[in-house]
């Protein structure tokens, strides 16, 4: 069994208006921290400790869980916008004046928002399976089982696996080893995500898929920083053609894709992505 350093990076806190935040952060410091904003009803625990440690080789990893969410205290969010306010509250208590931003799925709708309400904190910013806002013109319509099992009360690891990964062979393999690589973190059972928050999250997509495409487009052409954009082609819950998309309509973005992958891809090829993240951070 590999041994990561993420399993070992200790719980810290820091207080915040609304808030006091648990966050864990790992790699040498000195340079712009990398700061990770997790998906739906996703903890600390649940970021695949061979993707941090990759990342970490070369960056400041700093990953922490939102208002009212897992480790830290607070009311939840409903909203992105309420999603991007407790995020920028926790990078402005740890002293933070600049970021790069790496959101997965929700978070990266979340980190979207941040980099172009406040363009001064966020120098670069990496998008991963993740929607531009609205509904995208030409996107398929979603399978129900997908939403389904999104809502239910209790998603179980084979819920997961289905949500997150190709149903392959090679698919199915690459979730069970991401949920066998997330099991020491998760072994302690706590803490889970409130109902409450889980809600509030729900809720929060369903306001951005509200928006009108038009100002979609709008707010992706005012972000300046340099975008990278990454999909996995076989990906359930957000198709392939959000990412498509959103790049025609940024001023400086790349768009990777894995062809063999879903909406966890960053965990199937954690290697291989974190190369490419590393790449364009230090671009």
């Amino acid at each position: 069994m590999s041994t990561y350093l993420a399993d070992a990076a200790g719980d810290l806190t820091v207080d915040g208006p609304s808030a006091t935040f648990t966050y864990r952060r790992l790699g040498p410091r000195g340079g712009i921290p990398l700061v990770l904003l997790n998906r739906v009803r996703g903890t600390l625990d649940w970021w695949d400790p061979e993707l941090l440690d990759q990342l970490a080789t070369a960056h400041d990893v700093i990953v922490f869980d939102n208002v009212g969410t897992g480790y830290t205290s607070g009311t939840p969010r409903d909203s992105v916008e309420g999603l991007a306010d407790g995020t920028v509250e926790f990078v402005e208590a740890l002293g933070l004046r600049q970021v790069d931003l790496l959101g997965w799925t929700l978070g990266g709708t979340v980190a979207q928002h941040i980099a172009r309400t406040r363009p001064g904190l966020v120098r670069r910013l990496v998008v991963a399976a993740a929607n531009p806002g609205g509904t995208v013109p030409g996107a398929p319509a979603h399978d129900p089982k997908v939403r389904a099992t999104m809502t239910k009360s209790e998603v179980t690891g084979d819920d997961l696996v289905f949500l997150f990964f190709p149903e392959t062979e090679t698919g199915r393999a690459a979730g069970h080893a991401h949920l066998a690589r997330v099991a020491t973190r998760l072994a302690t059972g706590i803490p889970g995500v409130s109902e409450a928050a889980a809600l509030g999250q729900l809720t929060a997509i369903g306001k951005d898929a509200a928006i009108p495409f038009d100002q979609v487009r709008a707010d992706l052409e005012s972000i300046r920083q340099p975008v990278l954009y990454a999909t996995g082609m076989k990906d359930a819950m957000i198709p392939a053609l959000a990412s498509y998309t959103a790049v025609q309509h940024l001023t400086d973005a790349t768009l990777v894709a894995y062809s063999d992958a879903g909406h966890a891809f960053l965990f199937q090829h954690a290697k291989d992505f974190a190369a490419q993240v590393t790449a364009f951070l230090a671009d």
